[in-house]
């Protein structure tokens, strides 16, 4: 197996290191066990001392997530048909199908973005997308901004921790993945407080 973080540092100074963030996060955008993440902070805290630009690892890793973005989508779409046979009215796989529906036609902007953040959440988002068959030019405007502004989070959180700890490359690189799972955590909370409280909100 690839060792990507390895593989990054070793080309930080050359340009195949953004083809390398342009792989990572491809492949993060629908398998769960490549860390783009941790690869993404490294490049981001070199760029602090000079090393890369930040500007074109935010690019290489927008570009890579959003092409993998539309992989789980495009193989929803594909079971679509197949999936809405097994799925007969009045069942309760329907009922959920549809349900989930209706909540991205409400919020599907909101989903998208924020799962964007959560691993896991990430993956399950998009596939389900296309499965229920979400508006191609709607995935795209949202899965465009949500990996934009996951990759810019992402990078210049390493990039916050190498301009405060430039003299300690591992301590810089410790504390932007620290920020990194903060932040992770903090947006998790929010939406379980939000469906929380919809939930409370659709109590008779």
């Amino acid at each position: 197996m690839i060792d990507w973080l390895e593989l990054a540092e070793s080309l930080i100074t050359s340009p195949w290191l953004y083809a390398v963030l342009i792989a990572v996060s491809f492949l993060d955008s629908f398998l769960p066990l490549i860390p783009s993440e941790p690869v993404v902070i490294v490049a981001g805290v070199y760029a602090a001392t000079g090393q890369t630009n930040i500007v074109l690892v935010v690019a290489a890793t927008t570009l890579g997530a959003f092409l993998g973005d539309l992989v789980p989508y495009t193989v929803g779409r594909l079971l679509c048909v197949r999936l809405l046979k097994r799925l007969p009215p009045g069942s309760k796989r329907r009922t959920a199908h549809d349900w989930f529906v209706r909540e991205l036609d409400a919020r599907g902007g909101f989903i998208l973005v924020t799962t964007r953040f959560i691993p896991v959440g990430r993956y399950l988002a998009t596939l389900s997308t296309g499965i229920v068959g979400y508006p191609l030019a709607k995935y795209v405007l949202f899965v465009l901004f949500a990996t934009s502004t996951w990759s810019a989070y992402t990078a210049l959180t390493g990039y916050l921790g190498g301009v405060v700890f430039q003299e300690n490359t591992l301590l810089a690189i410790g504390v932007g993945v620290g920020l990194a799972l903060v932040v992770t955590g903090v947006i998790e909370a929010a939406r379980h407080l939000h469906r929380r409280d919809k939930a409370v909100g659709e109590v008779p």
